[in-house]
This record gives C-alpha cells, structure tokens and sequence, in this order.
C-alpha cells in the first residue's frame, strides 16, 4: 500500500503531466477562434488561467515547505475553476464549438477534483 507522500506524489505527477498537455491544448483551442475583441480578451484571460495549473502545480513541487505547497496547489485549483469559467463564457456566448469546449470543461474538472484531492489529502 502506498503511503500518503508516494500517492501525493503519484498524483501531483499524473496532474503535472495533465496540465501541461491541457495548457497545449487550450493553446490550440484558441488560435481557432474569432479575431473579434470581445473574444481576445477573453482568450487571453483563459491562456493565463490555464496555463497557470501547470505553472503552480511544478512550483508546488518545488516548494521548500509543506505550506508553500499547499499554496501553490490551492491557486492550481483555482485557475483550474477560473479556466471553466472562461471557457463556459466562450461557449455560451456561441464563440466556441460546443463540443470542443465541453471536453476541455471536462479535462480542468478533472484537474480541480486531483488538485482537490491532494489538497484534502495534505490536510488529513
């Protein structure tokens, strides 16, 4: 049975991987999109959002103190939320293939629910 650090690590890997292959993935989701500005402002709130999770995910790792990481891991989550909250405004507004996005929606889900977790986890 794995213990409590083996797992966390196991899984911050397996969300390090993740979201770094969403990060692309959204990359190439926007380049599709309008050129209106209404929409490159949002594209650019959800590049920074969603590139985030990594970002925050590998400072979590790298972090010298156990609350240090949880930090990191609480703002992974919540650019993972912040991410769906872009895309559904992409979406809805119809600036978006619907099905492209609600299977990006459900690629930052899954994220937040590792992240979250993790973060349960760590607080035992």
């Amino acid at each position: 049975m794995k213990s409590r650090d083996q797992k966390l690590n196991s899984e911050g890997n397996d969300a390090k991987k993740r979201a770094y292959l969403f990060a692309l993935k959204i990359i190439k989701f926007v380049e599709k999109l309008p050129k209106d500005m209404a929409t490159q402002i949002i594209v650019k709130q959800l590049i920074r959002s969603a590139t985030s999770i990594g970002a925050n995910i590998i400072e979590a790792q790298a972090s010298s103190s156990r609350k240090d990481f949880k930090n990191f891991l609480n703002h992974a989550l919540k650019s993972a939320n912040e991410t769906k909250f872009w895309l559904c405004l992409l979406r809805d507004v119809g600036k978006s293939d619907r099905k492209e996005t609600n299977e990006l929606l459900d690629e930052a889900e899954q994220l937040g629910k590792i992240l979250g977790k993790s973060l349960i986890t760590l607080k035992g």
